[in-house]
């Protein structure tokens, strides 16, 4: 078993830059090798600097090779950006990260070339000041963003784009959602203080904590009772922002995995039914709701569809968190910079629009529908809901203020790093007639 945790690391981030996995995927099937938690600790640390990291460190291993290395080499390629990263975003010691990346290479079994990695790093250190330069030619070196985000954030962002590069490029502040049901928010934090729990109060979101380091979640006190869940704040508000009132029937139409369900039904008895079409998600979702001693209606189903599963009695409130290009949470899922492409987006907007239409039958009159995405994209957000309010006479935007962001069409926009908070739209759509 692979003890080195520059090796694991090595071994995870080649697996989700270079094989199409997930960040969540590779860390799942590597950190077990591990045995001590603070290394499991640093290992994520690492792989996740080094997803945020790929478009600009891979670019300088270019100006330091003669040519590419060879693809069954992806692991050495994997650690030595690692060892960029740890040079210059994580602030190891040169040494340290020299001669750890030099073993590194060792444990994945290339000895033979223990040699390239101390050469690379260290001509690295000698020429970082020429070496800088040429990057910041490269806007996706620059940014850490692919060309066609850069692009679509260039158009839709313009005066905002510095900001948004720089909050996508910072590790988040891991946040937790407390469970009123079971403990006051105060009560809560002086669990943690006893801990020894750095924590502080989201200053306006009433369930929020931000917490000052990452952890993992079994030394977390009451987790196990339920008394917290792990979600950041901008997904804490989809709960508020829908206000399901007592008793209502609510469906949330994309549950998995389950954070926003459970905050719905945390906030009061409702009648709610949680779909996702993806059934291999559902058990996360239950996991879910057993461990916060929630029930739901919870069902694999396309919501597009309703005609498979629907009743025919409408719904008080639907949020439709609706699948997106994840474009305002790269600061939590950096690997998305990797995998998501701009040929994408067409088949996302032909989704959320038939999301839409397919729902809004379900709503009763005076009924509220809340469309949601964790993305930055006008196309997906206000152009989206503005071609909805076009189409349908019956459907009216409601207000939304919130103490961070801005009002943009007929919705609200979070932009990475506003209120401290990921990127996340939402728009409140209620439907004409008495409820």
């Amino acid at each position: 078993m692979n003890t080195d945790t520059r090796a694991v690391a090595a071994r995870a981030l080649a697996q989700v830059a270079l094989s199409g996995h997930s960040l969540r995927e590779a860390l799942a099937l590597t950190l077990p090798t591990l045995t001590d938690a603070r290394e499991r600790a640093f290992a994520s640390t690492l792989v996740h600097a080094g997803a945020r990291g790929w478009l600009r460190w891979n670019a300088a291993l270019l100006l330091l090779l003669h040519k590419p290395l060879p693809r069954r080499l992806g692991d050495l390629q994997a650690l030595l950006v690692l060892g960029l990263a740890q040079l210059e975003d994580l602030g190891v010691p040169a040494h340290a990260a020299v001669a750890a990346s030099v073993e590194g290479a060792a444990a994945l079994g290339h000895g033979a070339q223990r040699g390239l990695v101390n050469a690379l790093l260290r001509r690295w250190l000698r020429e970082r000041g020429t070496l800088l330069p040429q990057l910041d030619a490269n806007a996706e070196a620059r940014t850490r963003l692919p060309g066609w985000l850069l692009d679509a954030l260039t158009r839709d962002w313009p005066d905002a784009l510095d900001a948004i590069v720089a909050a996508s490029n910072r590790e988040a502040p891991p946040m937790l959602r407390v469970n009123l049901r079971r403990v006051r928010r105060a009560d809560y934090l002086a669990r943690l203080a006893e801990a020894g729990i750095g924590a502080h109060a989201h200053p306006w979101i009433e369930t929020a904590i931000v917490l000052e380091r990452s952890l993992e979640v079994g030394r977390l006190p009451d987790w196990g009772a339920g008394a917290c869940a792990v979600q950041d704040g901008a997904a804490q508000l989809a709960a508020l922002l829908l206000d399901a009132p007592p008793g209502a029937r609510v469906l949330d139409a994309c549950a998995a995995p389950g954070g926003k369900t459970c905050h719905i039904l945390e906030r009061g008895a409702v009648a709610l039914t949680a779909l996702d079409v993806d059934a291999r998600r559902l058990p996360r979702v239950r996991e879910n709701l057993d461990r916060l001693g929630l029930t739901c209606d919870l069902r694999a189903a396309d919501a597009q569809q309703p005609a498979a599963w629907w009743d025919g009695q409408p719904y008080a409130r639907i949020l439709l968190d609706a699948p997106c290009s994840a474009s305002g949470v790269l600061r939590r899922q950096p690997d998305v910079r990797l995998h998501r492409r701009a040929s994408d987006l067409p088949a996302l907007l032909e989704r959320q629009r038939a999301l839409l239409d397919a729902l809004w039958p379900l709503l009763a009159p005076g009924g509220t529908l809340l469309y949601a995405t964790c993305s930055i994209l006008r196309a997906e957000n206000a152009d989206q809901i503005a071609g909805f309010l076009d189409a349908h006479a019956d459907a009216q935007a409601q207000p939304i203020a919130l103490p961070a962001g801005r009002r943009d069409g007929a919705g609200w926009q979070l932009l990475p790093g506003d209120g401290a908070l990921d990127g996340m739209f939402y728009a409140r759509i209620g439907k004409r007639g008495s409820s």
